[in-house]
This record gives C-alpha cells, structure tokens and sequence, in this order.
C-alpha cells in the first residue's frame, strides 16, 4: 500500500517571494489510497521548508510519514463514520502525532474521502451545491517595489474587495508608499487592505509601523514581530493600534491547555488557521472554538498546498458562517497543478461542478 505514496514537486509560474526566501518550487507527498471495489481516493500531505515543524529534509519526512501511514492504515476501519474527529481512538491517534500536523491533515482527507458519497465533495453544504460563494483577499507576494504595485492593479481589476500585501522584504519606506497608493484611490470602504509581515519588525520599530498604518485605515497586520515574543505581543495587541492577527505563533501550539494559555496571554484581535500547519481539521476546529470563547475573531488560510489539499481546507471553511474575506487561492501559482473545482470570480471563490471549466 505504502508504493502508492509519491512525491510530487509543484513548481511556481513565477518565483514566489516569502518571509523564508524565494521559492521556486514545493514538495507535497500524494498518497493514492484505492478501495476493495477500486475507488481511488488520493490525498496530499504538504510542507513548507523552513516552516513547517516535522520537515527537516525529505528523507526523514519520508521515513517518518511511511511510520505513520502503516500504523494509521491499520486502524483506518474505525475512523470511516460520521463525526470520526470526536471519536475517542482518533483523538488517542492524533494526540501520539500531534507535532506532525500534515500527517494530521493529510490522513483527515482520506478519511472523509472514503466515506464521501460524492468525492471530491468531502462536507455537503451550500457551497458545494453552488448556492453559495466565499469571499477572499487577492493575495500581493513580496516582490520589488515595481512588480508589487502590478500586482496590487490586477488583483483590483480582477474584482477583489480586500488585497493582502505581504511585506518586510524590501524598504518599509516603498511597502508604504505602495498603501498609501491605494488609498489615495480607493477608501476604506472600497478596498480593506490586510498586510501580512512575517515576523519582519523589531518590536519597538513596530510600534511605529503600527502607527503608520492606523492612518491608511489598515484593517488588520499578520504577525508583526517574530513568533515566541509573548509579552511584546501581548502588548501591541492591548494597544491596538491596528488589529493585529497572530500566525506563525500557533505553529508548534498541540495542545488544548498550551492553545488556551496562549490566546488568553497575548489576547490577539484575529488568529490565522492554516490547517495543514496548526493541526489538521481537529486541531483548526479547536482553535476556532478556543478562540470563540475569548472574543477573538479568526479566518482561514491555505498554505501552497496543491489542489488536492485546497479542495478540502476550502469546504472545511464553507462549513461556517464565513463574513471576514479568506486567505483562498485556487493553486494557480502552479505549472503543475492537479484539477480543481474551485474558481474565482470578483473576489469570491465558487465551487464548481466541472473542474475543466475553471
């Protein structure tokens, strides 16, 4: 069974800039699971290098995910049924791999797809029928100062409400010209701007940038100073300036007292939940639950995984009450990429039932 697991590289159309260096192309392992009447089920099990906590380099991921796949397979039977999450011998499985969150993730989507009666459709809702769309931001990859405001045009153009800038990899000074571009063009109530930094300020130095973008009516910053600052965090959340929004600080984050004291001390305005990172849907359900109970606002983000892993993080979402605009693509990014039901019109992301017409 295990010979069905294989590498596939996804490679960038355009070299893709991030906090962690240029990414010309991504690993994400695809396990192709086929049943006793030969229904092929596939899933994805996707990391980020640098990012993503079990990775250290593609032998050992491979060593160690084969590990897992041969003892999750053995009990696979007693997860394929409605509400398998809550069952006590998962939470027991899960709890044992918790430091692996695309293990997680990756075996959720198997599980779900084999009791799916209309795979890839993997949770029945409005969505998934058509009668609904999700609204996202159009994202803006760290880039010269030039290509950025390229971007920032077509992402407007093509109809989206809210644009994400990534920012921290070139001159502050030029990032915020590129904001104050587009609010010499378009309000606050035409156009949310979201800024994603990565960790890239010092925290006194981002007190100042904080101030900056207060004045551009800046809706929100992602992680301004790096993960692991809980008492610097903690108090540029309390001053509020602009609604700051933690990510990379629930990486590394398992358990529900660990999740619990962190939210409660640093008390942030939103959390980001990318599920392949901040452990699979069980894990991404409890932080949205943890989060509920304190008043902090949350919304959910892919993380290059490949169709396969979007397709699922996408219909995860439709399951709630979305208002805040997501962080969806549909895997475009990519030469390489698998079919897709997802597409997006005007800013909002629709399923569709003909993958060959997105």
């Amino acid at each position: 069974m295990l010979d069905q697991l294989r590498l596939h590289r996804l490679n960038f159309k355009k070299p893709a800039g991030t906090s962690r260096g240029v990414l010309h192309s991504k690993p994400s392992w695809i396990f192709t699971y086929t049943t006793t009447n030969g229904r092929q089920i596939e899933t994805e099990f996707p990391i980020i290098p640098g990012l993503s906590p079990e990775f250290q380099d593609e032998a050992q991921y491979v060593a160690q995910l084969e590990s897992f796949l041969s003892e999750a397979l053995n009990s696979l039977a007693l997860w394929v049924r409605p509400n398998f999450m809550a069952s006590e011998s998962w939470l027991a499985f899960i709890a044992e791999w918790q430091a692996y969150p695309s293990f997680i993730f990756g075996l959720e989507i198997l599980v779900m797809g084999l009791q799916a009666k209309q795979y890839p459709i993997l949770w029945e809702t409005p969505f998934t029928k058509g009668q609904h769309s999700i609204p996202i931001n159009g994202l803006v990859w760290m880039d010269t100062q030039v290509n950025m405001r390229e971007q920032i045009q077509q992402k407007i153009a093509r109809g989206f409400k809210v644009v994400k800038l990534k920012i921290g990899a070139i001159a502050w000074e030029e990032e915020l010209a590129l904001i104050q571009e587009i609010r010499q063009h378009f309000s606050a109530q035409e156009i949310t701007i979201r800024v994603d930094a990565n960790g890239a300020f010092s925290a006194h130095r981002a007190t100042e940038i904080l101030a900056e973008l207060k004045a551009l009516n800046v809706h929100s910053i992602e992680q301004p100073i790096e993960a692991g600052q809980a008492q610097e965090m903690a108090r540029l959340c309390r001053e509020n300036i602009v609604p700051i929004a933690l990510d990379e600080e629930l990486i590394g984050v398992n358990t529900y007292q660990d999740r619990m004291a962190l939210l409660t001390a640093i008390k942030p305005q939103y959390i980001i939940l990318k599920p392949s990172l901040h452990g699979g849907f069980t894990g991404t359900k409890e932080w949205i639950e943890i989060a509920a109970s304190l008043g902090i606002e949350w919304w959910l983000t892919s993380a290059l995984e490949s169709s396969i892993g979007l397709n699922a993080i996408v219909q995860f979402g439709a399951c709630y009450p979305l208002t805040l605009a997501q962080g969806f693509g549909t895997g475009a990014l990519y030469t390489n990429n698998f079919e897709a039901n997802l597409k997006i019109d005007q800013g909002q992301m629709h399923w569709t039932i003909d993958p060959h017409k997105v």
